[in-house]
């Protein structure tokens, strides 16, 4: 019998051999099997950050939501590409998968902004809304009003989109600007001003190309000898009369005023001679690379590709008086009225929220005036005769005079009725009268009106018990806010604007959009409700309140204040009287494209429809998702290493393990496994974590002697033996063998008739970490061997491995938990090896199952 085993084992162990795997090969197996760890936790990683981005308080561009895209599409490759080398390319369809998902993943993603080729110059009498691809929203809504709805506006021209293009091309400058922004941290507002600074100065030093140079001129010389040819709407008040020779030049980007308001945001230049419109349109240009621009167009989820410059050339209405109407009031729709605001001079004092204007309200209903509140202007904005504007007094004669008469006043109204009516929403207008009282609508955007919940109908007027610091001003944006105060002292210090505090201003900017993300309110001495900035208050859903006249020497820097932005109180200190009132700041992302994008990128990337390995769908023609593939190819990474261990045997090159009990075993190591230069190694020379704490559970406890079966587990065994092939007796009289590194073991452990496998990783990352058990057979009758695996089971089960029985083959997983807990359970499983080694023979009844486990997990747990 001995010499045919030794015949047989020479046998086997060619054939093994000539399967076995050499050394090298193991070893670049296991370096795979880490590197597709490795990406796996990448992967998760930037899942689980993206997903984060979609709660509320997070800043993130398009940029980031396409770099992590790619990021995880070229990980998830990786991991196929690995898995398919660890398994001789067994999982070939994951490609198909992949392919399928990315394709889908593009198209959420896509969101490019064609520039049409069209003429350099378009004149404003050739324009309408369906050209704001060529012009920009504004000028082709205000070539629309001219020529379709006949409504008074200034003629003039627009330098398109395509001439944009063409001037930044020509200066090489277009794929530097993309490139630079591509990869800025817009939560970083000092390398957003570095960034700004030298990128408006490439702009403004560019050449212009000379057939624009030359179309832009052409277009001057023919606006100079054209007049105004538009009949008013209301015939008379249209007596005629603007300033000749001086031009507004005004940015039209192609997105403005529609969707995207970027309200102030670009820049405007008035009464300009006709001398420096070329030097003006390149500053304009510039203005799409100012901070506020760039965070503004990156928080709203715009690529650089998306952001065009199209220029309008207006000419300059001298005004006597101008400032905005809003058709509705956007903070209480339910007062159907209609709001005028207007100061003397140039109505960009009452945009940029520099000087309190006069207030007028009209019934939405009957056109009837409602109210008027007078301001005591002291200066005004005038064109002076040099090419500028600049600041004067008031004549004293109209110092708390209305600026506007009635007529005017209904006049207005009528044409914010034109405008609401035919743009089918409420609109936010501006216009100008000049010294011949000629109205001039001068824009018109949609007017975004806020949703306020019921349950803020009943904040109280006061709240008795608290020093009340400020109970004046205007509400540019309803809600609650609450935070020590940031009384700003420059803009530079904006960039240390803190999350949740209080912005207490002079008055009001369209800078302060860079930090209306983190404000839990904003106070300012001056503005208007119609301004630049109440506009973006509202977008991003700000509690605002403006025209206080002295918040800033009222409150102290540091001050904790609550701002009732319903009645225009401000409180020293926290009112959770209030508090109770405020609905959460809604983050204004979530009405973003760009939100929407990162929710519908992630439909492709996040979910998880393949829970159970066991499941008969767990294949890889059921992966949807980016996460599906990585869980499958984890799953099926960890059953190729287990495999591997598998089908290991003795053999050449390999350390033998020093005689530890009656252990017979023999390992490669695959990395970090044992000490270098290591010949016949003891359980002190192994530095692999998971071996060392089975090994010491192994040893902890005493070898079985030979269990002292009863007659019937005698008669069982001899029967066993009788009945099982030569090829069965040959593995059971085998070596144990183990694959081993710094953070892995798969061990196949060969103990009298039964075979046992542990595979376990234990590294830092808890996603990386798992264990695995397989046993099978026995020397015992079938009845003692099924008892055995019964209390296996159990206490498997006990440790939070989730266990499969087959007749009476076992096999059972952990995964995810910390390296300590795997240490601690691979020391048990040890153990549990010593323990059960012949328990088969002495299982022959029920009763000494439940005792013998309470015996293991009370002297070992």
């Amino acid at each position: 019998m001995k010499d045919f085993f030794k015949l047989f084992k020479t046998r086997a162990t060619r054939k093994a051999e000539e399967k076995r795997l050499p050394q090298e090969s193991l070893k670049t197996k296991y370096l795979l099997f880490q590197y597709l760890l490795r990406e796996n936790n990448r992967v998760l990683s930037l899942m689980a950050d993206m997903e984060e981005k979609l709660s509320e308080g997070y800043l993130f561009d398009r940029h980031y939501i396409h770099s992590n895209a790619r990021a995880i599409a070229d990980a998830v490759l990786e991991i196929i590409e690995s898995l398919n080398k660890l398994s001789q390319g067994r999982y070939k369809r994951l490609y198909r998968q992949y392919d399928d998902i990315s394709k889908a993943l593009q198209t959420s993603l896509s969101l490019q902004k064609e520039i049409p080729v069209s003429d350099l110059v378009i004149p404003i009498v050739s324009l309408k809304n369906a050209m704001s691809d060529m012009a920009g929203g504004k000028i082709a809504r205000l070539g629309e009003m001219k020529n379709s709805m006949k409504l008074p506006v200034p003629d003039g021209y627009s330098i398109t989109a395509y001439a944009s293009k063409r001037f930044l091309d020509h200066s090489r400058l277009s794929e530097k600007i993309n490139e630079s922004l591509k990869g800025l941290d817009i939560g970083n507002m000092e390398e957003i001003n570095e960034m700004s600074r030298q990128i408006q100065e490439m702009v403004i030093n560019a050449e212009i190309p000379e057939d624009l140079e030359n179309a832009i001129k052409k277009a001057g010389e023919s606006l100079e000898l054209k007049g105004e040819s538009s009949p008013p709407l209301i015939p008379s008040l249209y007596k005629g009369g603007n300033r000749g020779g001086m031009f507004s030049v005004r940015s039209s980007a192609v997105l403005e005023d529609g969707e995207f308001s970027f309200a102030g945001q670009y820049a405007t230049f008035l009464n300009v001679p006709e001398d420096l419109i070329l030097r003006r349109y390149k500053e304009v240009v510039a203005s799409l690379f100012t901070p506020r621009a760039i965070f503004y167009y990156k928080t709203k989820g715009l690529s650089e590709d998306e952001i065009v410059m199209a220029v309008g050339i207006l000419r300059m209405v001298d005004a006597k008086t101008g400032g905005v109407v809003y058709t509705m009031d956007p903070n209480s729709p339910e007062k159907d009225i209609k709001i005028i605001n207007a100061v003397r001079g140039l109505g960009k004092a009452v945009v940029d929220g520099v000087m309190e204007p006069d207030y007028y309200s009209i019934s939405r209903k009957t056109g009837g005036i409602l109210e008027k509140r007078i301001t005591q202007q002291q200066v005004m904005l005038v064109c002076n005769q040099e090419g500028d504007i600049e600041e004067r007094n008031v004549p004293e004669e109209m110092k708390g005079k209305p600026c506007l008469t009635d007529e005017q006043i209904k006049a207005l109204s009528e044409y914010a009725s034109a405008l609401e009516s035919y743009y089918g929403g409420p609109q936010d207008i501006e216009w100008s009268i000049d010294y011949d009282d000629q109205i001039y609508i001068l824009q018109s955007r949609p007017l975004k009106i806020m949703e306020v919940e019921r349950e803020t109908m009943k904040v109280p007027m006061r709240v008795e018990g608290y020093n009340l610091l400020l109970q004046r001003g205007v509400i540019a944006c309803k809600g609650i806010g609450y935070g020590k105060a940031f009384v700003l002292k420059n803009e530079a210090a904006l960039k240390d604007f803190p999350e949740g505090a209080v912005l207490v201003v002079r008055q009001t900017s369209t800078r302060y959009v860079t930090v209306m993300n983190k404000a839990a309110a904003i106070i300012a001495d001056v503005g208007g409700v119609t301004g630049h900035m109440a506009s973006l208050a509202r977008e991003y859903g700000v509690p605002t309140i403006l025209d206080t006249e002295s918040a800033t020497t009222m409150i102290t820097d540091g001050q904790v204040i609550t701002v009732d932005a319903y009645n225009c109180n401000v409180y020293e200190g926290r009112v959770n009287e209030l508090l109770e009132y405020s609905s959460k700041k809604k983050d204004s992302f979530k009405n973003t494209r760009l939100f929407k994008k990162l929710e519908e990128a992630l439909k492709w990337i996040v979910p998880l429809n393949l829970i159970d390995p066991e499941d008969k769908n767990f294949r890889p023609e059921q992966c949807k998702t980016f996460h599906d593939i990585t869980r499958f190819a984890h799953e099926k990474a960890m059953t190729e290493m287990f495999l591997i261990g598998k089908a290991q045997d003795s053999g050449g090159g390999t350390i033998p393990l020093g005689k530890e009990g009656p252990l017979d075993a023999h390992f490669i190591d695959m990395g970090g496994g044992v000490k270098e230069g290591v010949k016949v190694a003891g359980s002190e020379d192994i530095l692999s974590i998971p071996f060392a704490s089975f090994l010491k559970g192994l040893l902890s406890i005493p070898w079985p002697a030979p269990r002292p079966a009863d007659a019937i587990g005698l008669l069982g065994m001899m029967a066993t033996a009788a009945t099982t092939s030569e090829s069965v007796l040959y593995g059971a009289g085998q070596l144990s063998f183990a694959l081993i590194a710094t953070n892995y073991m798969n061990f196949s452990i060969r103990l009298g008739y039964h075979f046992s496998m542990v595979e376990a990783y234990a590294g830092e990352d808890r996603n990386d970490n798992y264990m695995k058990y397989f046993f099978k057979g026995g020397g015992a009758a079938v009845d003692r061997r099924l008892r055995r695996l019964r209390l296996i089971t159990e206490i498997l089960e006990r440790l939070g491995f989730r266990v499969t029985v087959t007749e009476d083959v076992l096999s059972a997983v952990l995964t995810k938990y910390k390296q300590a807990d795997i240490e601690k359970k691979c020391e048990i499983l040890g153990k549990l090896t010593v323990f059960t080694k012949q328990l088969d023979l002495i299982m022959y009844n029920d009763t000494l199952i439940d005792q013998r486990i309470e015996e293991f997990v009370k002297e070992h747990f």
